[in-house]
Parts: C-alpha cells; structure tokens; sequence
C-alpha cells in the first residue's frame, strides 16, 4: 500500500462516490487522513500523541458518528469505510513521503501510479466487468476523456507531486493545514455541480469535522503566537 497509496487512495474514493457516499461529504471523511498520519508515526516512529492533537480527534469523530448516524442511501456505511481506508492510504503514503527526505516527487508518483495499474485493473474486472469496461471505453466522449486527462496529469502527477514535495521539504505544521481546503472546495463544487442537498445534519457534521482538523492543525501556531506575545510584553 505505501508504494502505490496516492493512486489507490484516488481509485478508493471513486469506488466510495459511485453510489455509496457524496462527493460532498467523501470530501470531508478523506481529510481523516491527518489523524490516520498522526497514529502511524505515533506507532512507527514513537511520536507523542499531544493533549490537544487528542482533543481534535474527539471533535472529529464526533463528527463522523454523526454521519453513521444518518447513513442511507446516498451515504452508506460501506461508502463511509472505503473512504475511511482511502485517507489511511493517503497516510501511509504520508509517511513514506516523510521517512525518504529530498526524494524525486515526479518520479516517486509515477513509479507509485505503475505500481497500481495491475491491481486497480483487476479490481475493476471483479467489480464491473469487461463488458463495462469496453463499453465506457466505446461511449467515452470528450468530457470523460478531459476529466481521465485531469485525474492522471493535473490530480495525480501534478497535485501529488507537488504536495509531496511540499511535505518533504517544509515543516508539516506549514503544510498540512492547505488540506482544509480540500473539503471546502469539495463541497462547494458538490452543492453547485450536482445540486447536492446539505441538510442541516450534513452541517452539522462538516463543522465538527472542520473544527477538529483546524484545532489539530493550527493549535501550535496559535499558541506560539500567544507565548510570543506573552514574552513581548514580558520584555517591555
């Protein structure tokens, strides 16, 4: 998994959106994928699991209790597992991008998408066949064959490569919040594009997911601020 995670996280959250979970809220469960990061380098590596780190996870799984709560055939507890393994894909890979410093991005995508091909080809056979295969190949018009163009060029080599470059190279604490934007986007384009409906308990639920990754992510740089305020002041 930790070879090929970007790709295999990418193909999970489609399986997960045909039918099984929003895109919408698929957008929002992926982002798991913090707290997933977070507990493999607690395991892998010893990191210290921080008060506050265990504050924002209980936010956030309040968040997805409240989208158990109200699974039914738009977001189903299948769609809501397979998208739970895709964010614990994308940390896996996280945390390979993190253990091989100054690695070549571009390549490391492109040998990871390689490495993909045999299983995601075979899964596709086993759950939709050759014949679907060859006919969404046959009917494919310009628009899937733009949005195959942007999934393999724009999301996968470009927007992976980047964000692992990013992670290899600057503090996480810098990076890792431009993540939440992931979810706003998502659910924008989602309410906009596919007219999905966002009842109140989907608010609900996307609040508390939101606030627990901004409290995971922006808790340090909040309380660094204030301890270089309190020494300012100290000083004068």
């Amino acid at each position: 998994m930790a070879c090929s995670s970007e790709p295999d996280s990418s193909a999970l959250l489609f399986i997960a959106m045909n039918g099984q979970i929003t895109p919408a809220l698929a957008s929002l469960v992926v982002q798991t994928q913090v707290f997933f990061t977070m507990a493999l380098a607690a395991y892998l590596s010893g990191e210290r699991v921080r008060p506050f780190q265990a504050v924002a996870l209980t936010i956030t799984a309040a968040g997805l209790a409240l989208i158990v709560a109200h699974t039914d055939a738009s977001t189903t507890p299948i769609g809501l597992a397979l998208v739970l393994a895709a964010a614990l894909s994308w940390a896996a890979g996280n945390i390979v991008i993190r253990s091989t410093p100054n690695v070549d991005m571009l390549g490391y995508v492109v040998w990871a998408s390689m490495f993909s091909i045999v299983p995601l080809m075979a899964a596709s056979f086993v759950l939709e066949g050759w014949p679907a295969i060859r006919d969404g190949i046959a009917q494919a018009d310009a628009a899937t064959w733009g949005a195959v163009l942007w999934q393999a060029f724009g999301n996968t080599l470009f927007g992976y490569a980047v964000w692992g470059w990013l992670l290899s190279r600057y503090p996480v604490a810098s990076i890792a919040p431009m993540s939440l934007l992931v979810p706003v986007f998502g659910i924008a384009a989602s309410a906009a594009w596919l007219g999905e409906a966002l009842q109140p308990w989907k608010l609900e639920a996307m609040a508390l997911v939101l606030a627990g990754l901004f409290v995971n992510l922006m808790w340090p740089k909040l309380a660094a601020a204030r301890r270089a305020r309190v020494a300012a002041s100290t000083v004068v």
